[in-house]
């Protein structure tokens, strides 16, 4: 009994210390601490300034949600700029004084018309050397004689539908008698005869339209500029030389209804009713 006893102290004495209770390993330290499923919300300096007003206030009235501008269409536009120079500017600026403004200084405009417009002839790149030009080429003898700021536009449309811009939509084109200080103009590069507008410039234009009144909602009408002569006495017409007129045929009837087609959800209005455009009263 003795000799158990010694034994069991002994046997006692030498065993090692109850273990303790299990624990969890941490994590290592060099780990971030996992996210929380959920986010948490954002601290209170990073609410937007009005977000207490907005839990307690009704929702705002239906014209604040209507007042939103409309996204804008991409389109793909190459940028091509004519010169414009010194020069150029200054002629711009002496001719709106001569034929819309006296008080002119400047040469931006404030869109409210497209004008669509052809070429004459099937080169993009013809076109651009002639736009580039600041001077008016003396052969055009109705034309120099209005004055010598040479003709240009906003927008050339090649036979592929390529888009090129010429120049800043606020900026004053000659393109169109009486209607260059409010009107963008774009040229599709092409006539009547041997170069008939194509099917993608059709697409083209109407891609374009509906991007610049994205762009410019204040814009109210699309024409052709074979029907500028209607706007005689409306009052975006101002032309200060009674004389100086031209007769246009670009870019024709068929293209014009082809365009207008696939924009009938577009509020543009076209060129004013009236019996018949007055002729041209240039020599």
């Amino acid at each position: 009994m003795l000799r158990s006893a010694a034994l069991t102290a002994l046997l006692a004495a030498c065993a090692p210390p109850p273990a303790e209770a299990p624990r969890s390993t941490p994590p290592p330290a060099a780990l971030p601490p996992a996210e929380p499923a959920t986010a948490p919300a954002p601290p209170a300096a990073a609410a937007s300034p009005n977000s207490r007003d907005l839990a307690a206030s009704p929702l705002p009235p239906q014209n604040a949600v209507a007042a939103t501008p409309p996204a804008i269409p991409e389109l793909a536009i190459l940028d091509r700029p004519i010169t414009y120079d010194a020069a150029r500017r200054e002629k711009t600026i002496t001719y709106r004084q001569r034929h819309q403004d006296p008080a002119a200084s400047d040469i931006t405009i404030d869109p409210k018309m497209i004008v669509l417009h052809f070429t004459g002839g099937g080169s993009l790149e013809g076109t651009w050397r002639y736009f580039d030009r600041p001077t008016v080429e003396r052969g055009r003898k109705i034309i120099a004689r209005a004055g010598d700021l040479n003709v240009s536009a906003h927008f050339l449309v090649d036979r592929d539908g390529t888009i090129v811009r010429l120049m800043p939509e606020t900026w004053m084109a000659r393109h169109v008698v009486g209607l260059n200080h409010l009107a963008i103009g774009v040229e599709n590069v092409g006539d009547a005869g041997r170069y008939p507008l194509t099917a993608a410039q059709r697409a083209a234009n109407v891609a374009l339209v509906r991007h610049l009144l994205a762009r410019f909602p204040g814009i109210t009408h699309l024409i052709g500029h074979h029907e500028y002569l209607a706007f005689e006495g409306h009052p975006y017409f101002q032309e200060r030389e009674p004389d100086y007129r031209t007769r246009k045929a670009d870019p024709g009837p068929a293209f014009m209804r082809a365009v207008r087609a696939e924009l009938q959800d577009l509020p543009l209005a076209g060129p004013p009713d009236r019996p018949s455009a007055p002729p041209p009263r240039a020599p």
